[in-house]
C-alpha cells in the first residue's frame, strides 16, 4: 500500500481518485508520495522512501527542485489546470484598469450616507470615465497555458493581440488563434501595445523583465498586468513610472510591501487560481500523475526529470532508474540486469538537462542483489522495481 502525505488541504475531487492501494498519512517519514499546494518544503528533510512530490498548481518555488533531483525525488506540477481561472482574472484586471471601476466603487462607499447620492453620482461619475478594450493593442509575453487562452479570449473581445514567446510549444501554437500576431522582438511589443501582460516563469533570464529600460520604451499611459510572478517586475521602476504617469495602471496579483504602497496600482490578494474549479482541476491532475508514477513509473509534467511513458505495467517487472545524464549509463544498467540472466523486453531512456530516467520492462523481476548492484553504480540516484 502506497503512503501519501498531504501538506495542504487537497480537494476531495482529487483524493477520492486514490484507490484502496493508497493511504493518506500524517507521517512524512513513511510517505512515498507528497501532495502539496502552497506549503513551503524548502527546509524539509525528505525520507529515503519518498519518490515523488506533486504540486497542485504550476509554480514550484516552494519546493527545493534541485535538491529533490539529487535525492532521486521526482517533482511534478499541474500546468494548465488553473489556466482558465487565471485567464478570467487577467481579463477582469484589464477591465478594472480601463474603466476605473475600483475608484468608482470606493466613491460610492464614501457617499453611501448622502441623501442625494443619485444626484451626486451624475455629477461625479465623469471622474471615473475610462476606455473600452475593443481595438486596443494587447501584448502577451509568454504563450503557455494561460497566455494562449488569454490571447484567444482577447481576440474575441475585439483587441489587437500581439504574442511573444520564442519557446512556444507545438501544442500551444496549434491552439493559438491565427489572429494573434507573432512578435519576434520583445522591444517591438513594448513599443506598440496599450496593455502588456506577463505569463512567463520566474527564471534568471526573466527576472525584472519589466524594468526601467523596458518601461521607457512603452507608450505613455500603458497598462501593465502581472499575474505570473512578483519578481518579473522591478518594483522601484514601476512605482516611479506610475507616479510620473508613464504607466497609467499596474495590476498585479502579488501584494508586497512595495506594491501595496504604489499609487495608481490595483493589487489583488493572490486570487489567480482561487476558484473551486481550479482547485479541483489541480487536485485531479496531481493525483492522477502521482498514481501513474507510483504504479507504472511514468513521468509527465515533471520539472526536474524528463517526460517518460511506457504505458500500463503489463510485464512481471518494471525497473526504473533516476540517474545523472552521463555516457555509458545504459550499458552499465543493462549489464547488471543481464548478469542475472533476466531478459529486457522493452526500454525507454530520456534526459532533461543534467538528469535522465531509464525504464526497463523485464520478463521477470530482478533480485535484491541486482538492485543493490545498480544502486552502487556511480551517478545512479534512485532505483525502484515495480511488479505485478
Amino acid at each position: 500500500m502506497f503512503q501519501i502525505k498531504c501538506f495542504n488541504n487537497i480537494s476531495d475531487e482529487g483524493l477520492k481518485l486514490l484507490t484502496s492501494n493508497y493511504q493518506v498519512t500524517d507521517d512524512l517519514k513513511a510517505a512515498e508520495g507528497v501532495l502539496v499546494r502552497s506549503a513551503s518544503l524548502q527546509d524539509t528533510d525528505f525520507p529515503n522512501t519518498l519518490h515523488a512530490i506533486v504540486r497542485a498548481g504550476a509554480g514550484v518555488n516552494n519546493i527545493p527542485v534541485e535538491r529533490c533531483a539529487e535525492e532521486g525525488i521526482v517533482v511534478f506540477n499541474t500546468p494548465g489546470a488553473n489556466a482558465n481561472a487565471v485567464k478570467e482574472l487577467v481579463i477582469a484586471g484589464m477591465l478594472l484598469a480601463s474603466r476605473d471601476i475600483v475608484d468608482g466603487i470606493n466613491w460610492v462607499a464614501s457617499a453611501k450616507n448622502e441623501a442625494d447620492i443619485a444626484k451626486l453620482t451624475e455629477k461625479e461619475k465623469s471622474r471615473f470615465a475610462g476606455c473600452e478594450l475593443i481595438n486596443k493593442k494587447l501584448g502577451v509575453i509568454g504563450l503557455g497555458a494561460v497566455g494562449m487562452k488569454l490571447a484567444n479570449s482577447a481576440v474575441e473581445l475585439g483587441m489587437d493581440v500581439y504574442g511573444y514567446d520564442p519557446f512556444i510549444s507545438v501544442n500551444q501554437a496549434w491552439n493559438l488563434s491565427r489572429r494573434v500576431k507573432h512578435i519576434e522582438d520583445l522591444n517591438a511589443l513594448f513599443k506598440e501595445c496599450d496593455y502588456i501582460t506577463i505569463h512567463v516563469p520566474l527564471l534568471p533570464d526573466t527576472k525584472h523583465i519589466i524594468n526601467k529600460e523596458s518601461i521607457a520604451m512603452m507608450k505613455d499611459g500603458v497598462v501593465v498586468l502581472n499575474f505570473a510572478r512578483d519578481l518579473l517586475v522591478e518594483e522601484t521602476a514601476m512605482a516611479e513610472a506610475l507616479q510620473a504617469g508613464k504607466v497609467r495602471r499596474y495590476v498585479t496579483d502579488f501584494p508586497t510591501p512595495g506594491t501595496a504602497k504604489m499609487e495608481h496600482a490595483i493589487i489583488l490578494p493572490h486570487l489567480g487560481a482561487s476558484t473551486l474549479e481550479s482547485e479541483q482541476n489541480c487536485a485531479i491532475m496531481a493525483v492522477n500523475q502521482l498514481m501513474d508514477f507510483l504504479e507504472n513509473g511514468n513521468i509527465k509534467n515533471s520539472v526536474n526529470f524528463p517526460t517518460c511513458d511506457m504505458g500500463l505495467l503489463q510485464k512481471p517487472g518494471r525497473l526504473t532508474i533516476l540517474h545523472r545524464n552521463i555516457p555509458n549509463m545504459i550499458g552499465q544498467l543493462a549489464q547488471a540486469i543481464a548478469s542475472e540472466n533476466v531478459n529486457i523486453s522493452d526500454m525507454v531512456n530520456k534526459s532533461k538537462n543534467a538528469y535522465a530516467y531509464t525504464m526497463f520492462d523485464l520478463d521477470s523481476k530482478v533480485s535484491d542483489t541486482t538492485l543493490e548492484a545498480i544502486r552502487q553504480i556511480p551517478d545512479v540516484l534512485k532505483v525502484r522495481q515495480i511488479g505485478r
